[in-house]
């Protein structure tokens, strides 16, 4: 049984969603999980101009930020936000950056890791965010479990061989979902794995 960790940042809600589908097929692999948002960075009078916005951020109060231990503890990641010009957001990147005494540790690698994304438009940028989250797993000596065409349920969402990732402004798809959950059941088959190795 592996543990794994989901760290997002979600503004209005859709990665917060698909972060909790990554966590149910996690959860059906067997494995534990820990979903963890990060720390918002955006300064109240910008929230408060998106109604939006300030209601995620209070209907999602109890969910636990994202530390370092949580990382540790770990056996698998996932890594979700939205895409701010190719690139994940801010607010994971500030965590992203804390990582450094963990990595010098050597205390992330050999373990399992992927990531999920999602833009205001079709060509919005995914597959750069993705790969840009892909780099960081390159540093860390991490082994990165896409979801590639190894179930029907990526290509019935698009078809996104890197992670799962949506289009923003229409409510999210049964398939979108559906992916997100094979998602999380794939990382933790090979969190498993690896954890086993590494014993």
């Amino acid at each position: 049984m592996a543990n794994i960790t989901i760290v997002y940042y979600s503004s209005t809600g859709n990665t917060h969603e698909i972060a909790r589908a990554v966590e149910a097929g996690a959860l059906a692999a067997g494995a534990r999980v820990r979903l963890r948002k990060v720390r918002e960075l955006a300064d109240p009078e910008t929230i408060a101009a998106k109604p939006a916005w300030s209601a995620h951020l209070d209907a999602t109060k109890d969910v636990p930020e994202a530390t370092l231990a949580d990382l540790e503890w770990a056996d698998g990641y996932v890594f979700g936000s939205p895409t701010r010009f190719g690139l994940p957001a801010a607010q994971l990147k500030q965590f992203i950056d804390t990582l450094g005494p963990l990595w010098a540790a050597g205390k992330l690698h050999d373990k399992a890791a992927c990531a999920f994304t999602g833009a205001g438009n079709l060509h919005g940028g995914q597959e750069s965010t993705l790969l840009a989250m892909h780099n960081m797993f390159y540093h860390w000596g991490s082994v990165i479990v896409p979801p590639g065409y190894t179930d029907t349920s990526v290509k019935d969402a698009g078809g996104n061989p890197y992670g799962t990732s949506f289009t923003a402004g229409a409510p999210l798809t049964g398939q979108v979902l559906a992916a997100a959950h094979y998602q999380g059941r794939r990382v933790a088959r090979f969190a498993t794995m690896l954890a086993a190795a590494r014993s």
